[in-house]
């Protein structure tokens, strides 16, 4: 029974898009059948892994319109094991096709519940706001990861962030776990990044991931190759970053 895990922040920025490409295809090196969903407008987890976004027939926007079904959408992409959902830029015009809708929170839960049992894990790469893409992401999924950059607004909107979630819990999604809070873009040199995983380590505790994601050329280079940083360097640091967030989840959800 797969687990359908959001990745999910409102501020941009913070290494939203670059996890979800990333951890899937770790997951998918380490031998789980990964599908990622991607939530956002933007379409970047779609180009990040290769695809033409022009191209994109169907995906996330007919889905949730159900004008195709979840098995028409999904693409393969060249990380082994991983498939994909694709996004295109007129995704953005769904959050006001749904506002009447009854139901609205839950149009992708619908659509998604089903795919569990062909996959370990379903990843969803939200949009950075919190409006009703997000929200039906949160309502779909069983947990979420939140990437904090460490940097100085770092913890600027997580209190709201948090909120929402929390309001989730209480109105569509009692199940909604929080799978943890994930440092990203941490440069050890500086005073200021090191203060910022202190912070969050003291008030989170348990729930920050062991593993940071540091700083890394490669991994931002990656993207403009439509390639995940397994494939484009896999000695690099942020291959090994992702690699080990990856067997950190694996471990968790045995």
């Amino acid at each position: 029974m797969g687990k359908i895990i959001a990745i999910a922040n409102q501020k941009g920025g913070v290494g939203k898009t670059t996890t979800s490409v990333n951890l899937a295809a770790s997951l998918g090196v380490l031998e789980k059948k990964v599908l990622l969903i991607d939530a956002d407008p933007q379409a970047n987890a779609t180009s990040g892994l290769g695809l033409d976004v022009e191209t994109v027939e169907k995906g996330t926007y007919q889905l949730l319109e159900h004008t195709a079904t979840a098995k028409e959408c999904i693409l393969e992409t060249s990380a082994p094991n991983v498939s994909i959902i694709p996004a295109h830029i007129d995704l953005v015009a769904i959050e006001i096709e749904l506002v009447d809708k009854e139901q609205r929170e839950y149009m992708l839960k619908a659509v998604i519940s089903d795919l569990r049992l062909q996959y370990d894990y379903i990843l969803i790469d939200c949009a950075p706001s919190l409006g009703l893409l997000t929200l039906n992401a949160l309502t779909a999924s069983d947990a979420v990861i939140i990437p904090i950059q460490c940097e100085y607004f770092a913890l600027e909107g997580l209190g709201k962030l948090l909120n929402t979630i929390k309001s989730v819990q209480k109105i569509h999604n009692p199940k909604l776990d929080i799978e943890g809070l994930l440092l990203t873009m941490y440069d050890a040199r500086l005073r200021l990044s090191n203060q910022v995983v202190e912070e969050v380590q003291k008030h989170f505790a348990e729930m920050v991931f062991k593993t940071i994601i540091q700083r890394n050329v490669r991994l931002s280079e990656a993207p403009s190759y439509g390639e995940s940083i397994i494939n484009y360097d896999a000695s690099s640091k942020g291959a090994s970053n992702y690699l080990s967030l990856a067997q950190e989840i694996i471990k968790k959800n045995k």
